[in-house]
């Protein structure tokens, strides 16, 4: 159900037990969690919401936080300390958070995570530029292809390897995120809790799962690398068959290895 609360970010709860917040990736919205929202409020109180910018949350405007929207939407629900269950682009907003304000934190689980600053290859960079070239010229389908292409498909696979639904599902939650910066403020900008806040990665000593898709792009691997290295108290896991949406493609194998990781590190 959705409920009102001190943010105006669309958020939904439900369940009962140790809290849960999921955060989607920046190709998605919440309604990627989908398969999770069946299941998890058996074990956990579960929040999943729209970042700003995304599904039914308002578009972008002047400088803006996603670490900070989050902040606020725990203390507006007085939900923390949470685990933090994040994906890419939310993994970076969990990190940020988890060293801006630790006391909110109990846990970490980073899926494919991002990390401000991380190298980019060269191909990555072109399908950023096509991406762009895409939305420049008003074509939101080559668009959102271009980002099937990178993340869904990933590096190693064409897309009739691919699960149909879920790149037709995926494509619509990348399609919203472009209609949504259409209708936003371009020049919006992004700012974090501490804009040094990768370089404090030691600093994290909540229990941390790193995961990374087996079939993901090099970087995801590269950056899940450095994470493991730097957080002190962490666990690496790496899901078969699948690239950067683990969670839609493999509901069970993730579901199974996130919510046992959870059992430990937030006990009853």
């Amino acid at each position: 159900m959705s409920v009102a609360g001190q943010t105006d970010l669309h958020h939904e709860v439900a369940g009962e037990g140790p809290p849960v917040v999921l955060l989607h990736e920046g190709i998605a919205d919440s309604r990627m969690w989908e398969p999770q929202w069946r299941t998890w409020p058996a074990h956990h109180r579960v929040v999943r919401y729209d970042m700003r910018g995304f599904g039914q949350s308002p578009p972008l405007s002047g400088s803006f936080s996603h670490a900070r929207d989050l902040v606020d939407l725990l203390d507006g629900l007085a939900l923390g300390p949470a685990a933090l269950v994040g994906v890419s682009m939310g993994g970076a907003v969990a990190l940020d958070v988890a060293i801006g304000r630790s006391d909110l934190v109990s846990a970490l689980a980073l899926v494919g995570s991002g990390l401000r600053g991380h190298e980019f290859s060269a191909e990555s960079e072109a399908g950023w530029a096509k991406e762009e070239a895409a939305l420049e010229r008003g074509d939101l389908d080559a668009a959102v292809e271009v980002n099937l292409r990178m993340w869904v498909d990933g590096p190693h696979r064409s897309p009739e390897d691919v699960d149909p639904d879920v790149r037709r599902r995926v494509g619509e939650m990348q399609r919203r995120a472009f209609e949504l910066w259409q209708s936003g403020d371009r020049e919006a900008t992004l700012e974090s809790l501490d804009p040094e806040w990768q370089t404090r990665l030691g600093e994290i000593r909540v229990p941390t799962l790193i995961v990374v898709g087996e079939l993901d792009r090099p970087e995801m691997h590269e950056i899940a690398d450095r994470l493991e290295s730097a957080i002190p108290n962490t666990r690496r896991a790496v899901i078969e068959g699948t690239a950067h949406v683990p969670s839609m493609e493999r509901p069970t194998e993730f579901d199974e290895l996130v919510l046992g990781f959870l059992a430990e590190a937030q006990p009853a």
